[in-house]
């Protein structure tokens, strides 16, 4: 896949598993029966929607029923963010979803892609992932930790000398699954915590359903964030934290948005203090506010998100590789990937999710020379700080390494420094680690040779925003 190609997500193959958490703010994820009245419903293509409401699991119970009245199945309900993700072969299902008593409590309804169904809502799946933002892997038969530029770029090497980061620390890398064998991630790998939420988004946590089947990506961004220090390989920017993996893309390389509201929902229940989302979340690179389908999806993956920050998690997500000025957004030629996409016009309140979601630390990507690597989004006010990205060496499948290029490359690096900042100063919350970040980046200017997409100042511009991400001032303080 060429570096300009857009992030995939991962994706975690889950056995069917009907779920009902009962703890107070936990996801619920359990069946519900389709109703005798579904057999009056106009048959269409098996679809997955999500289904927004109040809050609160009274308003959360309604929708369901009124889902089971509209010929639809159930397969996650969230009551602490007002969102239950629901399937159907009703092709009327958005309409239906809103009749009856029931159906006025719906706020928002939405299809959450564009081509039918391919997982069933009771049968297993096993995950991979297409990857996502990156290159062709490259292997590498020897340990070359002394050729980790990025490291050095980023001060990790001189951070580590104070710290390599605390086991208290954990950090979910949301892709599309870790090998957990790997000698340099498995001193560090935590099964307890990881899960697989591609069965249409439902948490699958059978041992090993996390780990990757066709995909190297989530094993790559695992070693840049915390390759353990032991004589292997390479080192990580965090050697001494522990990471989960959270599968979120498919065998087809597709990131839908139950699996990324599954996963970062996942994170904010099992008590994660970072996640890296190196992926945009698929069939949409940017989904618009103003569009029915994708405005409820939006709204729903807002929701997720934010919930995750008010329970102490700080998502790093990178910017994306088509090159593109996020903020002055004109066209949309891509979207959606799923079936065949229909070139449109779009402008700002169409989101690349979840990076340009409020509280999601966005990273572009820099070369060893410490310029913009080409193939990197932009844009001023919405790249926050920049890490290296192109030709990172880090951790692949099966014991081995190599060199990956992307965003998907550069974000793990900010999500690394996060980390080792968390465990040097353990009662910051997501809102200070971020203005942190931004704070003790290194201020880097604008290309010598001008460059009228680079617009801003030295201190915050479009192309690296506050700077290239520095490890050595985020524990130094």
């Amino acid at each position: 896949m060429s570096p300009t190609s857009r992030p995939r997500r991962l994706s975690a193959g889950l056995a069917a598993v009907a779920l009902t958490l009962t703890t107070l703010g936990a996801a619920t994820a359990h069946a519900v029966p389709i109703s005798d009245s579904a057999t009056a419903a106009t048959p269409g293509p098996l679809m997955n929607y999500v289904v927004n409401t109040k809050a609160s699991a009274g308003h959360v119970r309604k929708v369901e029923q009124a889902v089971k009245a509209a010929g639809g199945t159930v397969l996650s309900s969230y009551r602490q963010l007002g969102v239950v993700v629901a399937q159907s072969t009703n092709a009327d299902f958005r309409t239906d979803v809103r009749k009856g008593h029931n159906g006025r409590e719906v706020q928002s309804v939405g299809a959450t892609r564009t081509a039918a169904v391919k997982e069933a809502p009771s049968s297993a799946t096993t995950a991979g992932a297409n990857s996502v933002d990156e290159t062709e892997a490259t292997p590498v038969l020897d340990p070359r930790e002394s050729e980790q530029w990025d490291m050095v770029q980023i001060k990790a090497d001189q951070a580590h000398a104070k710290t390599d980061g605390s086991r208290r620390v954990l950090v979910g890398i949301n892709d599309s699954g870790v090998d957990d064998t790997h000698p340099d991630l498995a001193p560090n790998f935590d099964a307890r915590d990881s899960v697989n939420c591609v069965n249409n988004g439902v948490p699958n946590t059978t041992p090993g359903a996390w780990r990757p089947t066709t995909s190297s990506h989530g094993t790559h961004v695992a070693g840049t964030v915390a390759a353990a220090r032991n004589g292997v390989g390479i080192v990580g920017v965090a050697p001494g934290v522990r990471i989960a993996s959270v599968k979120v893309v498919n065998d087809d390389g597709f990131i839908y948005p139950e699996y990324s509201i599954c996963g970062i929902v996942w994170a904010a229940e099992h008590h994660m203090d970072v996640t890296n989302h190196s992926y945009f979340i698929d069939p949409f690179e940017f989904w618009c506010k103003d569009n029915g389908d994708q405005g409820a999806v939006q709204e729903a993956v807002r929701r997720a998100y934010a919930y995750a920050t008010g329970r102490g998690v700080l998502s790093v997500a990178a910017a994306g590789n088509s090159n593109y000025d996020l903020a002055n957004k004109t066209t949309d030629n891509g979207s959606p990937n799923d079936t065949t996409p229909v070139p449109r016009t779009i402008n700002n309140g169409c989101l690349d999710m979840p990076t340009e979601l409020p509280g999601v630390i966005t990273v572009a990507s820099t070369t060893q020379a410490r310029v913009k690597s080409s193939f990197s989004n932009f844009g001023l006010k919405k790249i926050d700080v920049a890490a290296p990205g192109s030709s990172i060496l880090s951790t692949l499948p099966g014991g081995g390494y190599g060199l990956m290029s992307g965003t998907s490359m550069a974000s793990p690096h900010v999500t690394g420094i996060a980390a080792l900042m968390k465990s040097v100063h353990p009662w910051w919350g997501p809102r200070q680690l971020e203005s942190e970040l931004r704070k003790e980046a290194d201020d880097t200017a604008c290309p010598v040779t001008p460059d009228a997409r680079c617009t801003g100042t030295t201190a915050d511009n479009a192309f690296f925003g506050e700077g290239i991400a520095d490890a050595l001032d985020a524990v130094h303080h």
